[in-house]
């Protein structure tokens, strides 16, 4: 009996693997055509009978697969192949092409006049002197060409402890350790030390990649993070122990909103943090980040005026707020309230509603909030009828990272301005627009190990170093023709832009209804000696 089970057990093995071998040698014959058709027969039967998801590919099997393709690869088409060189946004090949050549020292000028439509609305027109401004052998441009710290001090009006002179008129804007990778913060980092600018943290807390030796602005928004509790409230004590322990911070900003979703919130996504994000954030690992809309530290204008006093005398610091710009009321009792106390924010950073490193739903970037020059241009008329422009470091932020930008808001009252898609582009950014996906193909905006490791920190930290020195060498150059030596002395009348569709030319002044107040100013040499710049050249 156990023989003849044997038996049976053999024949069937032998019939099966004589099956098996007339089956793979069948296969084996089979040419490459057949095998394309039996693939897409396999597709076209999952089409129709498994998935119920997708009726264009249900409706069309295979076919429909096709439109799916050139969908995802749709931007890519228009951005290598369709759009024109001025075409494309939120920044155009010109634009981009300009920020990527000046980042490697290489040719940036443009042969045989421009191709841009000059008389295009908003576009800008900067109003030369006769008379260029012209420097001698010993002024400081004439010694460094891209020599640009701010006119004027944070904190110096209200006497903190520590004001704080920014050494360069462009630095890195608000962008998170966690949102962007670590080398791309690291190589930021190290890029401002060499430029003489400085960082700002963005609201993803202060991490080691922000510790090379660059001046710091620590943000922070309504998640505090880095400077939070367990329960997720700010802590003072954290605060103090984080500036006390890193004396590269040099001031302290709070986020009211941020122009591509202001009045959200935002997430970062579990699938960014890592143990180590986790730890620098003191949040927990596999569970997605809120940062809720409202801050829980204060919850009105007066509030929030004690919570400045209150940090400024705790660290020492110039405190700041940022904010994207809408209803103008509650601004308006901040100004009351600094005329009638004689204190208030050291500096105001005023974001564009265009949106920018931040990913929003087309609904809040495309609506919600003011353009950068409208709403700077209503807050800045506000502070002037109060007379406090005087006391505030006003910092642009807004697309505002090419020369000829810079010098228009300039004229309309900044002091500073702060980049950051510009400056991501400057060590590799390609605009593939998926900073929210964690699929950055550059390596700069994700948390992928293999897709950072593309990026030379040495080579990237020197191309945006090189960026600010040639964006702050073509701003002098703007700014000598225009007769002036400081971009501060910039007027309104001085910028003129197209307003309308009948290709009307006017003066800021005119357009924007104000006349910036006079910025104190004595010269750059003066700037260069002042005990309160950072940044030390």
């Amino acid at each position: 009996m156990h023989s003849l089970n044997i038996s049976i057990i053999l024949n069937i093995f032998t019939s099966n693997f004589y099956l098996m071998n007339t089956f793979f040698e069948f296969l084996s014959n089979i040419s490459w055509w057949m095998w394309i058709i039996i693939v897409l027969l396999i597709i076209a039967f999952r089409d129709v009978f498994l998935q119920k998801k997708h009726t264009i590919s249900h409706n069309f099997p295979i076919i429909g697969h096709i439109r799916y393709l050139f969908e995802s690869i749709g931007p890519e088409i228009r951005q290598y192949f369709v759009a024109n060189n001025r075409e494309e946004l939120p920044f155009n090949r010109i634009e981009r092409g300009w920020i990527y050549a000046s980042a490697k020292k290489e040719n940036n000028y443009e042969g045989f006049g421009t191709d841009r439509d000059i008389y295009a609305h908003q576009h800008i027109f900067v109003n030369n002197a006769m008379m260029p401004f012209k420097i001698d052998s010993n002024h400081p441009n004439a010694l460094d060409k891209s020599f640009l710290p701010c006119a004027k001090v944070m904190g110096l009006h209200n006497k903190r402890k520590k004001p704080y002179r920014p050494a360069s008129i462009i630095n890195v804007s608000a962008m998170s350790f966690g949102s962007l990778s670590a080398k791309a913060v690291e190589s930021l980092n190290k890029g401002v030390k060499i430029s003489h600018a400085y960082h700002n943290t963005g609201e993803g807390g202060l991490s080691p990649y922000h510790c090379n030796g660059g001046d710091v602005v620590f943000h922070f928004g309504t998640g505090y993070f880095g400077v939070r509790d367990d329960d997720g409230n700010f802590s003072m004590d954290k605060l103090v122990h984080l500036v006390e322990k890193n004396p590269y911070v040099k001031a302290i900003e709070i986020k009211l909103s941020q122009g591509a979703k202001p009045g959200k919130g935002g997430v970062l996504p579990a699938a960014k943090i890592t143990k180590e994000i986790s730890e620098i954030r003191h949040v927990p690992v596999g569970k997605d980040v809120l940062s809720p809309p409202n801050h829980s530290a204060f919850s009105n204008v007066t509030e929030m005026m004690e919570f400045i006093e209150e940090i400024a005398d705790k660290t020492g610091l110039p405190v700041g707020i940022k904010a994207a710009i809408g209803k103008l009321e509650q601004w308006e009792e901040l100004a009351q309230i600094m005329v009638k106390t004689g204190k208030g924010p050291d500096f105001i950073t005023v974001d564009g509603g265009e949106g920018g490193t931040g990913a929003a739903p087309p609904s809040f970037a495309d609506h919600v909030s003011l353009p950068w020059v409208y709403g700077f241009s209503d807050l800045y008329k506000l502070f002037q009828r109060h007379q406090l422009t005087d006391r505030i470091v006003f910092i642009g932020s807004g697309k505002l990272g090419f020369p000829a930008k810079a010098a228009m808001a300039f004229a309309m009252g900044v002091d500073c301005i702060n980049v950051a898609r510009e400056a991501m582009m400057s060590i590799g950014c390609i605009q593939a627009q998926v900073c929210h996906t964690n699929r950055c193909p550059s390596g700069v905006a994700t948390q992928s190990k293999w897709l950072q490791s593309g990026i030379n920190i040495p080579l990237k930290s020197e191309r945006l170093a090189q960026y600010f020195k040639t964006f702050r060498k073509e701003l002098i150059e703007i700014t000598h023709a225009a007769g002036y030596e400081h971009p501060c002395q910039f007027k309104m009348k001085d910028i003129d832009v197209n307003v309308d569709d009948h290709n009307l030319s006017e003066e800021l002044n005119r357009t924007y209804m104000y006349e910036k107040t006079v910025v104190p100013f004595s010269g750059v040499a003066d700037l260069k000696s002042c005990e309160y710049l950072g940044g030390k050249h």
